[in-house]
């Protein structure tokens, strides 16, 4: 097993810079694919207009690499919206995609219902609250599956800084998620950040996947995707430095769970013992108790979804 995951880093393990943008234009023209960038936002406000800007600038305007570039607003209540427009996205808002299933609070619905509103061979995924944003982040991973047939799905790897202090970042990945690949799926042992939201992958993998709403997303869908494309289909591109906003301790357990029960579903389908997660919270009288629902519900493979088929067909 340690032979084949070796194996597979040093043949499925690049960086950003060992393509060129202009090999990468390249090979989009010779192969005819088209490329659809999505940010998953939701009170972004402060970030999302940056990262837009470089991506139209650097891979729309001045090198014509991304064909459509779509911000999912997932509820914001502030100018996320607003900002994003300004700069230059698509903003389409999470509630008016497929109305007839009311939406969910989570990342993983947002990411899901995006596949109604894009059009790209290729969707790349990245997060809106990124800092210091290079647009390395998309050409870096859209690189391999413009150039590779068989690579399906690629993830960013990177540095995660915290409080000035390098790799000190991606805690839930140290703690919660890197152990379970470890221990159930070893073959994924070699990804250097799992979790991470900035990814891509080809629209025939994608509309296979089940999606789960909410933080889980990255986890179940490197898992499945093993099972449905194999570890060679799946690569990692080093992008560098990954600056973000950093949740709080409680945040952080409430994703771990999500992430824990992700896994414990393709462990032993359906069998989740006590769906929620009780934290802690000092309260005037002492520790006060704070529970919280831990997501349960998973979307489908966007094949199965008729306004999708009748989409494609059209």
């Amino acid at each position: 097993m340690l032979e084949e995951v070796e194996r597979w880093l040093n043949a499925r393990s690049w960086s950003a810079g060992d393509r060129t943008v202009r090999q990468l234009l390249s090979a989009k023209h010779a192969t005819g694919q088209s490329v659809s960038v999505v940010l998953p936002a939701l009170d972004e406000e402060a970030t999302v207009g940056d990262i837009v800007t470089v991506i139209r600038r650097e891979l729309m305007l001045r090198v014509p690499l991304v064909d459509e570039l779509v911000v999912v607003d997932s509820g914001s209540s502030d100018r996320t919206s607003e900002v994003a427009a300004a700069a230059g996205a698509r903003v389409v808002h999470r509630d008016t995609i497929l109305p007839r299933i009311p939406a969910v609070p989570g990342k993983g619905e947002v990411l899901w219902r995006s596949l109604l509103v894009t059009g790209g061979d290729i969707v790349c995924f990245v997060d809106a609250d990124l800092r210091d944003f290079s647009a390395d982040f998309v050409s870096g991973i859209v690189g391999p599956l413009l150039t590779d047939p068989d690579v399906h799905l690629v993830k960013a790897m990177y540095d995660r800084p915290l409080g000035g202090a390098a790799g000190q970042g991606g805690r839930v990945t140290e703690l919660v998620a890197r152990p379970l690949l470890n221990l159930h799926w070893p073959l994924l042992a070699g990804f250097v950040q799992p979790l991470g939201g900035e990814y891509a992958a080809r629209r025939s993998l994608l509309e296979r996947l089940p999606f789960p709403v909410g933080y889980g997303v990255e986890l179940g869908m490197l898992v499945d995707a093993l099972h449905l494309v194999g570890l060679d289909a799946l690569a990692q591109v080093d992008v560098g430095v990954r600056v973000h906003r950093h949740q709080d301790g409680r945040a952080l357990g409430r994703m771990a769970a999500a992430i824990y029960r992700t896994a414990q579903l393709r462990l032993a389908r359906g069998h989740l013992v006590r769906p929620t997660l009780t934290q802690f919270e000092r309260g005037a009288d002492g520790f006060e108790p704070r529970t919280y629902a831990v997501d349960t519900e998973e979307r489908p493979p966007m094949t199965e979804i008729a306004e999708y088929a009748a989409r494609k067909a059209a």
